[in-house]
């Protein structure tokens, strides 16, 4: 078996949670009471966009919130979608492990708009694991669209068949697999650990 060199961590619904999913957004529609069929078809518009790091988030805020007048501030909508933020320590655990054996470039590969990722990678110190991140803001493409995988092994200069992605979702996972890498479907920590060693990685 190849040595497995670099490790491809999603964030979103594996080390933290997912940062402004349709949970998140539900919720807002009731705290802010909010027409939820038109801000859901708002936010299908400009998703992408905003994603891809072609919308700042004010940008995407006056276009599914504030285009009209609200009883609440830009800043307040703004406080409560960070709000939704948490970290998953378990699996963090597991990835500290890892990080701390020193043995493996860690890379983020992650779908999140600009100012979110920042806010992230700020509040759960991320940079204590990760070398570099590459989320989609960055980028200017989404997983599971293939490109953002090659881009990612084109900026490591690593071989496919060294590196792993950890991703919860199967139909991110599957293009990946496309380009030459391994892959594990998150779904807890232990077996995420399990699949980790199972491919030779040291903790």
């Amino acid at each position: 078996m190849v040595q497995v060199t670099t490790l491809f961590w999603d964030v979103g619904g594996v080390l933290l949670t997912n940062g402004w999913d349709r949970v998140s957004r539900a919720q807002a529609v009731e705290r802010f009471n909010l027409d939820g069929q038109d801000f859901e078809a708002r936010h299908k518009l400009m998703d992408a966009e905003l994603e891809t790091g072609d919308l700042t988030l004010d940008e995407y805020l006056r276009q599914t919130v504030f285009y009209r007048a609200r009883p609440f501030t830009q800043a307040e909508f703004k406080a409560f979608m960070l709000a939704q933020s948490h970290p998953y320590p378990e699996a963090l655990a597991v990835l500290d492990r890892v990080a701390s054996s020193g043995n493996y470039l860690l890379a983020t590969l992650n779908n999140e708009s600009l100012e979110l990722n920042l806010y992230r990678i700020d509040r759960f110190d991320l940079r204590r694991y990760f070398t570099v991140f590459l989320s989609s803001c960055y980028l200017g493409v989404r997983k599971p669209d293939e490109a953002i995988y090659r881009k990612a092994l084109w900026i490591t200069q690593r071989p496919p068949e060294e590196s792993v992605l950890i991703d919860d979702r199967e139909a991110n996972l599957e293009p990946a697999e496309r380009c030459g890498m391994r892959t594990i479907r998150y779904q807890t920590p232990p077996q995420a650990q399990h699949d980790l060693e199972r491919l030779g990685v040291q903790f």
